[in-house]
């Protein structure tokens, strides 16, 4: 990950070993006879920074699950793209998607708050996809949170570091 790379960083190899690590493109070799020998013999290497993952987190930012979650993401230098539902609500689009990778009683928690708090007649009538989209979209806390979707385009619901650190490079 980004501790493993040298952002435009050079490596500057002699004589086929290890010279110097420095983010100027030259560097001074031990002093040799013959000069030209000692520049045919060095090869400047440049090494680039890998683009960095992207995942955008779902989730409510007051949630410990979901704060847990982005706190660990940061830990492993993950580019994290936040959304919030109280302020942004639930992206139709997206959660037909997320209802694409994963089981509806996946994606609705029916061991929250605000699934016991809802009547039990509404609770019955959720017994679908696309019932549950409904619920999702119009009561965005009854979600288990965070939903994550990776680069991959896979969709994971809550927070597992195991799994997580599979889905890393």
């Amino acid at each position: 990950r980004g501790s493993e790379w040298l952002a435009s960083g050079v490596l500057c190899v002699h004589r086929y070993k290890l010279h110097c690590l420095s983010r100027t493109a030259f560097c001074k070799p031990e002093p040799q006879k013959n000069p030209l020998r000692a520049r045919q013999n060095s090869v400047m290497v440049t090494q680039t920074t890998p683009p960095p993952i992207a995942v955008t987190v779902y989730g409510i930012p007051n949630c410990d699950t979901v704060k847990k979650a982005r706190v660990w993401l940061d830990a492993q230098g993950v580019d994290v793209q936040f959304h919030d539902f109280k302020k942004q609500g639930v992206p139709l689009a997206e959660a037909s998607q997320w209802l694409e990778h994963v089981a509806w009683d996946t994606l609705i928690n029916r061991k929250g708050t605000t699934w016991r708090k809802l009547p039990p007649d509404q609770q019955a009538g959720v017994t679908d996809a696309a019932s549950a989209l409904q619920l999702a979209v119009t009561q965005p806390s009854v979600i288990k949170r965070p939903v994550v979707t990776w680069p991959d385009g896979a969709v994971t619901v809550g927070f597992s570091p195991d799994d997580w650190q599979n889905r890393l490079p």
